[in-house]
């Protein structure tokens, strides 16, 4: 994009440059979450700040991230801000955790001999967790049986 700190992006060139369509960064605004310059005219000019604001938003949105708790992200003197992230930061760890099993069960399946997953005592074990809906342990799914 040409523009530069001195030639504020406009709420369109922010939209194409991150795949977003306007009313989500004119939605971002109104929850608090940027607060673009106006020109004379009253439009919305974006600088290099809030082209950063655009990007961790869409960084923590990817990571799961509520608006809310994004809110907080932002702001540096808000109350409970530690706590907020520290769930945000369990919650990942427990998803992280669920996709490595996820992944090992995948590849357990793609190198299983058995035809028929479901007969395989191994790739069984690997959903015992959820069956009974215990906390997960180490995953069984290690080699193929």
């Amino acid at each position: 994009m040409k523009s530069s700190p001195e030639h504020p992006w406009s709420v369109d060139e922010v939209a194409e440059r991150f795949d977003l369509p306007t009313n989500v960064l004119r939605h971002w605004e109104s929850v608090g979450l940027l607060r673009p310059e106006r020109d004379a005219a009253g439009r919305r000019r974006y600088g290099e700040d809030e082209i950063v604001r655009i990007a961790i938003i869409q960084r923590s949105k990817l990571a799961g991230m509520t608006l809310e708790q994004i809110a907080v992200l932002l702001d540096d003197s808000a109350r409970g801000r530690h706590e907020v992230l520290q769930r945000h930061l369990d919650d990942i760890d427990k998803r992280m955790l669920e996709m490595q099993r996820s992944r090992e069960m995948t590849e357990h399946a793609l190198r299983c001999r058995a035809h028929d997953i479901m007969a395989c005592p191994r790739f069984r074990a690997g959903v015992s967790d959820v069956i009974t809906g215990l906390e997960p342990s180490r995953s069984p799914i290690e080699t193929p049986a």
